[in-house]
């Protein structure tokens, strides 16, 4: 008897906590990808806000960004045992945030290396108690640090992994988005998984660098890719084009802002008046918007 009620208990808790199956699209040969929709990460989308996916070589399987609970995370492993028999070779997250990061564990094994911008496991560490302190509130999940996994291997400025017959490069970026972005380049297919320095719908979120964000989106726009990843948007096939909004927007802060510096208003001033013509633009801007002003007017206020 107790047997049996430990079963359905096992059961139960497994229904409980199961999640409806991923969907992915094959976007470009062994490139897979789950879109999400735009949300304020919460009790009931669990934080699983954020595009993720994976990369096949001939070899083995690359994952770009774990999804932003253990339980996605599961999902996303087991939809590639279900697409491919090739091994996971590398987790590779593309920063700190909790939606891309929050499915590590699901993928730690032995063969299975993590990597990341050389300041992620420094992040991690620093914001790792507020976040998993959190979760249980805000995202009805369940972590602790066993969740948050840092890089076995840092990216200082480029490295490229090889998958087998397929070629991905990391770049580590000075601070945009926040100071720890790391974006992946396939050149067999012309893909760059921009991740978070791209929003499309979804307001940009500043948690760097408005200067430095600027300067990466102005350096990266002189290129041209047959596919770009957006961390939140859909799937980019018209690049650069696609990414004049969000440039717009950080261009339009950083112009206001430094207006209102030079005019003597405050922090407070600004956060009430700057960018309003943008609401109409941007998902999220009531959520986003306000920390964005404050972030960058504290930046601004100190530049040469």
């Amino acid at each position: 008897m107790k047997f049996v009620l430990f079963f359905v208990g096992m059961l139960f808790s497994y229904i409980s906590f199961a999640l409806p199956p991923l969907s992915f699209t094959q976007i470009a040969p062994g490139i897979y990808l789950h879109t999400s929709t735009h949300h304020w990460p919460d009790r009931e989308n669990h934080g699983e806000i954020a595009n993720i996916g994976f990369i096949v070589g001939e070899n083995c399987v690359a994952v770009i960004d774990s999804g932003g609970s253990p339980q996605q995370g599961a999902a996303l492993h087991a939809t590639i045992k279900q697409v491919t028999t090739k091994p996971i070779c590398y987790v590779i997250n593309t920063h700190v945030h909790p939606d891309h990061i929050y499915g590590n564990k699901a993928f730690q094994g032995p063969g299975v290396k993590f990597i990341g911008h050389h300041k992620l496991a420094r992040a991690m560490a620093t914001r790792g108690e507020h976040y998993l302190g959190r979760a249980a509130e805000l995202l009805d999940i369940q972590v602790n640090q066993d969740n948050i996994i840092p890089p076995d291997v840092e990216v200082k400025d480029s490295i490229t992994l090889n998958l087998g017959n397929r070629e991905l490069v990391l770049t580590a970026h000075p601070s945009a988005h926040t100071d720890n972005d790391l974006s992946v380049y396939d050149k067999a297919t012309d893909t760059l998984w921009l991740a978070d320095l791209l929003f499309l719908e979804h307001i940009p979120v500043i948690d760097g660098s408005i200067k430095g964000w600027l300067s990466e989106l102005n350096r990266l726009e002189k290129n041209s890719y047959k596919l770009v990843i957006p961390g939140h948007g859909r799937l980019v096939k018209d690049w650069p084009a696609s990414m004049q909004p969000q440039k717009a927007y950080l261009q339009g802060l950083a112009t206001e802002i430094r207006a209102m510096i030079k005019q003597g208003k405050t922090i407070e001033q600004a956060v009430n008046s700057v960018g309003l013509a943008e609401k109409k633009n941007w998902q999220l801007y009531e959520q986003f918007h306000r920390k964005n002003v404050t972030i960058a007017f504290a930046e601004l206020e100190w530049e040469d």
